[in-house]
């Protein structure tokens, strides 16, 4: 499947989750923390090359890809590469450099849920969420048990996997989840027509 496919039939998942989010999020009324970055200060986050495809696809039609490459084999830390903290002393709060080309694990956290081993559903979500919403948060989890619709981990990750079950299965710490996107998409151009009769980009 060329490349140029899979970034679109990952881009129509995330457009269907976002939809879904959003209808969640009107029906429970929880909601990130405006500035809060805190989930994605945490340099213990794992996340698989194929969601991060449409993000290296957009780097590489503008000539970005070796550059950004480059600074990720560079990256002396684990922190999310695309991170931008407000502040260097406090780096729980900040915001995504690249929101739009987010992963499909920054989509989900907060909005999704997970099941336990008795195949029950709960809402992953942060200490922020479940502490300063509370009641919302009380009123969500009852509600999904009740068979509110929620957005869950596994079914986006199976959906996700039926694209490019290599790339999507392969679950690497987010830098070199990127970092491999990027290789990918260089890789599968180096011997290959540029999409749309460009020029050369990369």
């Amino acid at each position: 499947m060329a490349i140029e496919h899979k970034v679109r039939l990952v881009e129509e998942l995330f457009d269907r989750l976002e939809k879904e989010i959003a209808v969640f999020q009107s029906e429970t009324h929880l909601h990130c923390v405006a500035g809060c970055g805190k989930c994605c200060s945490t340099p213990e986050i794992d996340a698989s090359p194929l969601e991060f495809l449409p993000w290296a696809f957009h780097l590489f039609l503008n000539g970005e890809a070796e550059d950004m490459l480059l600074q990720l084999q560079q990256k002396s830390d684990s922190n999310c590469h695309l991170y931008r903290p407000h502040s260097f002393i406090d780096r729980s709060m900040g915001s995504c450099s690249d929101y739009r080309h987010r992963g499909l694990i920054c989509r989900l956290f907060g909005y999704a849920a997970s099941k336990d081993k008795y195949g029950q559903l709960h809402l992953a979500t942060c200490k922020i969420i479940k502490e300063g919403q509370q009641e919302n948060y009380t009123n969500t989890e009852e509600a999904i048990s009740k068979g509110l619709y929620v957005p869950v981990f596994t079914d986006y990750y199976m959906q996700l996997s039926q694209i490019d079950n290599r790339l999507a299965t392969t679950l690497l710490p987010i830098n070199q989840a990127l970092a491999t996107a990027i290789e990918e998409v260089l890789h599968y151009y180096a011997y290959r027509p540029l999409p749309n009769g460009l020029g050369n980009s990369a």
